[in-house]
């Protein structure tokens, strides 16, 4: 062997093995190739496998073909009554050609921003013409499948299958719910002042129907009280006059005893009397003297 001819066995052999490395690649199971030779398409191979490609001139793209998601930051709409609302969407979407996914966007980033933004403006085609109770009712899911439906026509140009679009979150924005919050809060205050003058109102009439019951009460209790008095003191002068009539002397002495009590007991320690008084008259001679 010649000197020098190993090493360029050795060079051939490491180009061979570069040749052959270069003329194979592995497709993973759920992706999709797109061969190009020289930059023009030349296949799309489904198949998960050992592939072979031409050296130098072939070019494979491999794009994933599983269901994917896209979860764009919340946006801001104006809504067919004028109300603002924050939407938050969740977009699933497969690649199905991936020739036409090739030549409009090339990589998934790019395909992801184009769909973020026909998205946006879907929604805002479509929300754009609706009121705000109809996204709090059963006609939301309606208005999110025209969305779903405007979105997948759009990206169908793209080589892109959307599978669903979804209103994950729907909110007012902060100013507005402070604005909500505020009437609200504005309403029950109303409502609570309301119902306080409605309980004063009910309040003065039970309590003006119980101060007349109490005045009829009372009058009529005083009414007949006044008539047991009456027939009381009826009573108790015909069982005094029945008294007199039995022992005329004992009612006078009794009688006496009565003014020496309520005249000496409002009186004071001293009492000033003539001697002669016939109110005495019963201390000095007895009984028979008060009977007199």
């Amino acid at each position: 062997m010649k000197p020098g001819w190993g090493g360029a066995g050795s060079i051939a052999a490491l180009l061979a093995l570069w040749v052959a490395a270069s003329s194979v690649y592995v497709l993973p199971q759920g992706r999709i190739d797109l061969l190009l030779r020289f930059g023009a398409p030349v296949r799309v191979d489904r198949t998960a496998g050992l592939k072979f490609k031409m050296p130098f001139s072939d070019s494979v793209e491999i794009y994933d073909a599983r269901l994917q998601t896209l979860a764009p930051p919340p946006q801001e709409l104006i809504l067919g009554d004028e109300k603002r609302l924050a939407v938050e969407t969740f977009t699933t979407y497969r690649i199905v050609d991936p020739l036409r996914f090739y030549q409009t966007v090339m990589t998934n980033g790019q395909a992801q921003f184009q769909l973020d933004q026909l998205v946006s403006t879907s929604l805002r085609m479509v929300l754009g013409t609706v009121p705000l109770k109809a996204l709090l009712s059963a006609q939301r899911r309606a208005v999110i499948a025209r969305v779903a439906a405007a979105v997948a026509a759009k990206a169908a140009a793209l080589g892109i299958a959307v599978h669903e679009v979804r209103l994950h979150r729907a909110d007012l924005p902060l100013a507005a719910s402070r604005s909500v919050y505020a009437r609200m809060r504005s309403s029950r205050q109303r409502e609570a002042k309301e119902l306080r003058a409605q309980g004063a109102e009910w309040q003065q009439e039970i309590e003006a129907k119980a101060d007349r019951e109490r005045t009829q009460i009372l009058a009529q209790a005083k009414q007949t009280s006044q008539i047991i008095r009456g027939q009381a003191d009826a009573q108790a002068n015909r069982i005094l006059s029945q008294a007199y009539d039995r022992d005329p002397t004992f009612y006078r002495y009794y009688r006496a005893l009565l003014t020496y009590r309520h005249a000496l007991a409002a009186s004071r320690a001293t009492l000033v009397l003539s001697p002669d008084s016939a109110v005495l008259r019963a201390l000095k001679r007895g009984p028979a003297a008060a009977a007199r």
